[in-house]
């Protein structure tokens, strides 16, 4: 969650005494409704309060921010990880279907390009040290980050034979990390909505000794304040779906990361596979009919 999320009911305090008599009533709504404040356009805040749209333009401008869309952003993101399936779908209820292809994928590359643009670099090598140097490699992601534990765990597999997956199963979360030591590493993947039962888990395994890696959205995330290394990537939702586009090319980069400097001791891996995908035909063949 970025600065401008985190103050904004500190410019609303701040501001206050010197407000109109309609930006009082703007403020009062918001600090007793956020919640319901970041679902309204400028002209329904303004009908609820009793003011102009304009009036609601101008509060927004006065506190700061470059129009009312980047004040509601700053709502949204304030109360993004308490958001419920049903409170998702109506905060994107008005998006047009005809152009809703190209807002969401349009939303998806802004993810990517602002992960970017804010994932730190020397972060980013010290998690490739440390996935290296672990005895153990656990991945823990659960819920809608199960899939991206699922396809790091998938190809870090391919790499080393250290690897365990840890996510919703027979065993209690809890129990897959029973043998954790601090010679091992969690990598710990959470978005919003967090879930408790991973936030409980990366606790588990600090309290082991582990080393701990969080890939989570914002440095406010639950996760950090256990991490011994931070990658942040963002996951702006789109409706009731997470983004995790982000997150998943981020994944990626540590995957290749990763796999360039094995690369001399997973060729023959590869070569040897490569045989045993085409003796037990796991793959359609290039010549084989479709």
């Amino acid at each position: 969650m970025s600065n401008e999320n985190q103050d904004l009911m500190y410019r609303i305090n701040e501001k206050y005494k010197k407000m109109s008599k309609g930006q009082k009533l703007i403020s009062e709504y918001i600090m007793n409704n956020y919640e319901k404040a970041a679902f309204m356009t400028a002209s329904k805040l303004g009908n609820k309060v009793g003011v102009s749209e304009s009036t609601v333009v101008r509060f927004a401008n006065m506190l700061g921010y470059d129009g009312y869309p980047k004040l509601q952003k700053a709502l949204q993101e304030l109360i993004r990880n308490k958001l419920t399936t049903l409170q998702r779908i109506e905060m994107t209820s008005d998006l047009d279907e005809s152009t809703l292809l190209k807002s969401v994928l349009k939303a998806d590359m802004n993810n990517i390009r602002l992960t970017l643009e804010e994932v730190n670099k020397d972060d980013f090598d010290k998690v490739v040290e440390s996935i290296f140097s672990a005895r153990n490699i656990y991945i823990l992601g659960l819920r809608s980050a199960a899939p991206l534990a699922q396809f790091m765990g998938y190809y870090l597999s391919f790499i080393f034979d250290n690897v365990r997956l840890v996510t919703s199963g027979i065993n209690d979360i809890l129990e897959q990390l029973v043998h954790i030591s601090p010679q091992d590493l969690l990598i710990g993947i959470s978005f919003p909505r967090y879930a408790r039962r991973t936030v409980e888990a990366v606790n588990f395994a600090k309290d082991k000794g582990a080393k701990i890696v969080a890939i989570t959205d914002a440095i406010l995330s639950p996760l950090t304040s256990y991490a011994d290394y931070i990658l942040l990537a963002r996951s702006d939702m789109a409706s009731f779906v997470d983004s995790l586009v982000a997150p998943l090319s981020l994944i990626n980069a540590l995957i290749v990361a990763v796999g360039i400097r094995k690369k001399p001791d997973i060729s023959s891996d590869f070569l040897e596979l490569e045989k045993i995908w085409d003796n037990y035909q796991v793959y359609l063949s290039k010549d084989r009919s479709t």
